[in-house]
């Protein structure tokens, strides 16, 4: 039986933009929060859910509680998970807030307690940073984790109630903190993460295994505080990301978040074996860029690869690099992205890179993630509106030759997709063997589905339409956790 759980509104309360327009459209129409945790189970479907569909898509994103307390940015939000679970050709949908420390505080307040990244830095006591836990969710050890950008709790969820379990307990260690993104490989259960701050060693990188255990956490020493957003893994080495976008030195001593980018500063890939210590990390140098976010990495011979989104620098009339509005940009998710490969030699010290394709504006990206750390041609991404946090539609690219497999859009600048994720099918023998699952709002028609695409031909358009009375707003990364995996939960 369906069911809404919601909470009494105010007079005049308007669902498009709950807290009225003074922060702008970023709290507004596709992205207004949503103030019900809902729960949907017979729904309308247009086509048909296929049966070697088996498993639950999760979906962080902000969607702030609170009225916020100064100036609003889409970092800000609490975190909130969507769920589609998948079973039998059936869906159930929910969606449910991260129970973070901060959220719970401020719902015994009654009203926001915290600020946001325009009003405030981590670390200051008079205006508190909130760890929202709204960017990033993967499946680990039968749970889901879902994490915060700035590097913070890592809070564990039951995949299927989305009931928030507790802090994960490996965020204890130096730094204190657990970054988005962190990699899990499929094959041994082991969950590769990164943590950041602004002191010295900057960073570091560690190792938990399928039990929950640390059995690996080092320090990395960087040259000053920085702002890396993802890493890679193959399946001996894991790739750090130190990247010429980072804090303005004035600001940060005044615990503001200010960005700039250099670019007479390289990019700097440390690539360091799974169990390394600090000693073993090699690092390569590459053309200044920032990096949001990686497809996979692996080894051919002596030489790591990453693929990944090259967030391109902003260009002067004479082509030089723009570095003010570069950081504008990153700054404001205006984003530029290009497929990209580097190499890196481990027995040469060689480094290349080059686009795979020089033409899309392509972003979040997925693959066969039981497939992570080896090689791997698909990519699934979405194409990205470059004013904006708007995903326009979705698009398969073969990460070999650069090639466009498939694209596909309903309404294309009406629609706001969210981050399509693969999901194998049972059974699978090829890498894109399986479906592409996602959400879309239809802003023009207000209308709200989630769809399931065949992954071999995506450009066919949805094999599933399973329409949705409740808006999932615009947020941030997903996931896919297989059936059996979701049953080693101890729930």
């Amino acid at each position: 039986m369906s069911q809404i759980r919601s909470r009494a509104h105010t007079h005049g309360f308007n669902p498009d933009a709950p807290f009225g327009d003074q922060y702008g459209p970023v709290l507004m129409g596709p992205f207004a929060p949503v103030m019900e945790e809902t729960v949907l189970d017979d729904l309308e479907i247009e086509g048909e859910i296929p049966q070697d569909l088996n498993g639950v898509y999760l979906r962080n994103g902000p969607n702030v509680r609170f009225e916020p307390q100064g100036r609003y940015h889409p970092f800000d939000g609490d975190g909130m998970i969507h769920s589609a679970h998948f079973h039998n050709g059936k869906v159930v949908y929910r969606n449910r807030w991260v129970r973070t420390s901060a959220l719970i505080e401020e719902e015994k307040a009654g009203k926001a307690t915290h600020w946001g990244i325009r009003e405030t830095l981590k670390g200051r006591d008079d205006k508190r940073l909130k760890d929202a836990a709204n960017t990033d969710v993967i499946g680990h050890g039968g749970v889901a984790l879902a994490s915060w950008y700035m590097s913070g709790d890592a809070y564990m969820l039951d995949p299927i109630t989305l009931e928030t379990i507790g802090k994960a307990p490996f965020t204890s260690g130096m730094g204190g903190g657990f970054s988005a993104h962190s990699k899990v490989d499929e094959e041994t259960g082991e969950l590769m993460f990164f943590d950041y701050w602004n002191e010295p060693p900057y960073m570091s990188y560690g190792v938990v295994n399928a039990d929950g255990e640390v059995i690996n956490h080092v320090p990395v020493q960087l040259p000053g505080p920085r702002l890396p957003h993802d890493m890679a893994i193959s399946k001996n080495y894991s790739i750090l990301h130190d990247l010429p976008l980072f804090h303005n030195e004035e600001a940060l001593a005044h615990g503001r978040h200010k960005l700039e980018f250099h670019p007479d500063v390289p990019t700097r890939f440390g690539v360091i074996p799974r169990y390394g210590d600090s000693a073993s990390i090699r690092w390569f140098e590459f053309s200044p860029c920032f990096l949001y976010h990686t497809v996979n990495a692996w080894e051919e011979g002596d030489e790591v690869v990453m693929v990944a989104c090259r967030f391109m620098p902003a260009q002067t009339a004479s082509g030089d690099i723009d570095a003010e509005r570069t950081a504008r940009n990153v700054a404001e998710l205006k984003m530029s992205s290009r497929l990209w490969r580097w190499r890196m030699n481990m027995k040469t010290g060689e480094a290349k890179e080059g686009p795979i394709d020089d033409h899309y504006n392509v972003e979040f990206p997925s693959f066969c993630a039981q497939r992570i750390g080896t090689k791997t041609r698909y990519a699934y991404v979405v194409d990205h509106n470059p004013e904006m946090l708007h995903w326009m539609g979705i698009r398969k690219f073969d990460t070999d030759t650069g090639e466009l497999l498939g694209a596909y859009s309903d309404g294309h600048k009406q629609s706001w997709y969210s981050e399509p994720w693969f999901a194998p099918a049972d059974g699978g023998v090829e890498e894109d063997d399986g479906y592409v699952v996602v959400f879309r709002w239809d802003q023009a028609n207000r209308e709200q589905q989630l769809q399931v695409f065949d992954a071999r031909d995506i450009s066919q358009g949805p094999v599933a339409r399973i329409k949705m009375p409740v808006r999932v707003p615009a947020g941030f990364h997903a996931c896919w956790i297989n059936e059996d995996q979701i049953q080693t939960a101890e729930r």
